[in-house]
């Protein structure tokens, strides 16, 4: 690429992710909205509707989150009556998440939501299966130049 080409936005690759993150937010909008939930409160629930009862660490390296930022989103989401916070009985220091009746009620409503992310994106399943795979790897290399850096 021309060194006059390198800086055009469109050339971007942290604009393509951050400009395509943008209009997923907005294809989810409604879809949460009709949950009630936001979408960092989506992403917490997928975590635990996969694994009922986990520690806030847990949370925290699945959704790539420090517990400054998590632990408000989970303070709200009690407050909602989505999930409940206790101390683990084998380490005080440990707050274990588990899912309310209400959260588990909405998962049943949130199964309908990849059919209509597929709708939204009009590739083939398999394209957005390999950018998916394709987008973890990055994930994980910029993870691992994060940490050398650290």
């Amino acid at each position: 690429m021309a060194s006059d080409q390198l800086l055009l936005l469109e050339n971007q690759l942290c604009f393509a992710l951050y400009s395509t993150s943008l209009a997923m937010g907005k294809v989810y909008q409604p879809l949460l909205k009709e949950l009630g939930i936001t979408y960092p409160q989506y992403l917490v629930l997928l975590v635990l509707w996969e694994n009922d009862e986990v520690t806030v660490g847990f949370l925290g390296e699945k959704l790539h989150l420090d517990s400054g930022t998590l632990t408000p989103l989970l303070k709200r989401m009690e407050k909602s009556d989505l999930i409940t916070r206790t101390r683990s009985d084998k380490d005080e220091r440990q707050v274990l998440i588990s899912l309310t009746k209400t959260a588990l009620n909405l998962r049943n409503k949130a199964q309908e939501f990849p059919n209509k992310l597929l709708c939204a994106i009009n590739s083939p399943i398999s394209q957005v299966q390999e950018l998916t795979e394709t987008l973890k790897k990055l994930r994980a290399n910029l993870h691992k130049n994060i940490q050398k850096k650290s």
